[in-house]
């Protein structure tokens, strides 16, 4: 299986390692050897240049380790919950869902416990592991709790997800925005799902990166600047209602999936057509990519629109690599409330109105003798409160129970008074919506090294695309001779001053040591042979189509760089030759 042959290239040739192998290892853990995690930086990087400098957003780096209260406002301390079940005999645990999908071979995320729990039964599904009795279904919160301080008196968790650290940091954001929508922020960096039962590799684990970026807009406003530039962009959708047909995907252009209402708005579309764009940069191709829309099951309580990005993979199906969504303004208004800090934007309105107001004034005169100290707390609270309701309490009672931080204060229509006054309205304070799309790096990474690999004959090839490449170029003395390792050292020299990961290798045919190059997705070689003494030249070997052209020395450096850089073509070098 092709799954697992790249898992075993990855592993003899230092991409990705098994956590802990010395202590028998812990599932969920995996480590990225010397080229892995020079592949895997490349991809970040390369995200990097699609939402910092293509979309002008900026990065920001918050940590990994959050208080309580925050996620208890976000709601992971309640709801961040997987369907457990456990064997009977056994005593091994796993999630429910994905037993019971293994099956019945239907999706099934979403249903309540207990509806899991009647499938379980009436399915008589047994453990994967031993055959033996699965219990009920019960919540299993995923994340991993910790202790803050000396004396553990703070309760705190290993952040879930990236994107909450840039909520909290709003106001401080919107004052670098310098408070006008829509803007974006980004964040890069690990999170930790404490999963009931990592069993599928590098596609589950319980410390994995994300790159997320949150885009803060008007809720009326959901259109983009630039729809334009992609609405004839292809993209593969399979769209909820076509789901639950059993149907097949669709292709359509952004627009159309926009004019359909297939897609919520142009700026959600956009966001598909950049993961579409950034996917196929990453040498993924096409006919494996589809955007999923989630059923109503699995739609998330507050979005009103949210695609996966999934790639098709020979041992695991289709897996979701990319989480695209319309968040709403649930994380601000929820954060705005438990925080007591107002995370409203201030909309200014294109022309200002005048409009008339009930205006509740308290008689002064009896108002500071009767409560006195609380007299301010009091006016404060009167200030935000709907004159309409304390009439409506007048109407009804004859008095208006006021509840200040646990006080109730008894309000009567001698103190207060109400009139109408003008006000000119020159906008108004809204919640922004959030558009999140959120990348899956470990995911991703696993998917580049599935499908850039081929093999030919006995011939392993990783097609990765030249930009990221692990190692950029070998260099490769044809003889195992001093004179000419000496020239090849030389050779590497000038292309790392060049700022090129260049590797020497002298072990071994000269045929091995291009196998050896193929197969960890070198794009080039550099070979060094009595010729180069002579006349000073070397040749350039193509990974993909294993064509050689020959240069001068002086040249290769930038050559090499112009080829890695995408600034040239290895066709070109084959027409000047």
């Amino acid at each position: 299986m092709k799954n697992e042959d790249v898992m075993n290239i990855a592993k003899k040739r230092g991409f990705l390692w098994s956590s802990f192998e010395i202590y028998s290892g812990v599932a969920g853990f995996f480590d990225y050897g010397p080229l892995g995690a020079i592949l895997k930086n490349k991809i970040m990087n390369k995200w990097r240049d699609f939402y910092l400098v293509g979309e002008g957003y900026y990065e920001i780096e918050s940590p990994t380790i959050m208080p309580q209260e925050a996620l208890k406002a976000s709601g992971h301390v309640d709801h961040f919950n997987d369907p457990m079940t456990e064997c009977k005999e056994c005593l091994e645990v796993f999630r429910a869902d994905h037993i019971i999908k293994e099956v019945i071979e239907s999706e099934v995320e979403g249903l309540e416990n207990q509806e899991l729990t009647n499938i379980l039964s009436e399915k008589q599904i047994r453990c994967p592991r031993c055959g033996g009795h699965l219990t009920h279904v019960w919540s299993y919160n995923l994340m991993f709790q910790t202790l803050i301080g000396a004396k553990g008196k703070k309760t705190g968790y290993m952040r879930p997800e990236t994107a909450q650290g840039i909520f909290i940091s709003f106001k401080r954001l919107l004052r670098f925005y310098r408070g006008k929508l829509p803007f974006g922020v980004v964040q890069l960096g690990k999170a930790y799902r404490n999963e009931i039962s990592p069993r599928q590799g590098v596609i589950r684990l319980r410390e994995f990166t994300q790159a997320e970026a949150e885009i803060f807009v008007d809720p009326e406003n959901k259109s983009h600047p630039r729809f334009k530039e992609i609405e004839n962009h292809v993209l593969t959708l399979y769209p909820a209602d076509i789901q639950e047909k059993e149907g097949e995907p669709i292709r359509i252009t952004a627009q159309k999936a926009v004019s359909k209402g297939l897609v919520s708005s142009e700026i959600l579309t956009y966001q598909l057509c950049l993961a579409d764009n950034f996917m196929e940069e990453l040498g993924i191709p096409q006919d494996v990519i589809r955007f999923r829309q989630h059923l109503k099951t699995e739609m998330a309580h507050y979005a009103i629109d949210c695609w996966d990005v999934e790639i098709h993979t020979d041992r695991y199906g289709w897996i979701e690599v990319i989480g695209i969504a319309d968040r709403t303004d649930f994380d601000l208004k929820s954060h705005s409330e438990f925080s007591k800090e107002d995370l409203r934007v201030f909309i200014e309105y294109d022309q200002p109105t005048i409009v008339k107001k009930l205006v509740v004034k308290p008689d002064m005169k009896k108002f500071g003798p009767l409560f006195k100290g609380d007299a301010p707390r009091i006016m404060n609270f009167l200030k935000k409160t709907d004159p309409e309701t304390i009439l409506n309490a007048f109407e009804k009672e004859n008095v208006y129970n006021m509840e200040i931080e646990g006080e109730t204060f008894h309000l009567t229509p001698d103190l207060l008074s109400f009139e109408e006054a003008e006000e000119t309205v020159r906008g108004e304070k809204i919640y922004p919506h959030v558009i999140e799309p959120s990348y899956g790096i470990d995911r991703i990474t696993y998917s580049v090294l599935l499908h850039c690999f081929q093999q030919d004959d006995d011939r392993n090839i990783l097609h990765l695309p030249t930009d990221i490449a692990p190692v950029g170029v070998n260099v490769f003395p044809l003889v195992n001779k001093d004179d000419l390792i000496l020239a090849s050292e030389h050779v590497r020299a000038d292309l790392r001053a060049e700022g090129i990961i260049a590797e020497l290798d002298t072990s071994g045919t000269i045929g091995r040591r291009y196998a050896r190059s193929d197969e960890i997705g070198t794009p080039f070689a550099v070979t060094i042979d009595h010729q180069t003494l002579e006349d000073k030249t070397v040749t350039i070997r193509e990974r993909d189509s294993q064509k050689q052209v020959r240069l001068p020395v002086v040249k290769i450096p930038s050559t090499i760089n112009a080829l890695l850089t995408k600034k040239k073509e290895f066709s070109e070098l084959e027409a000047r030759s």
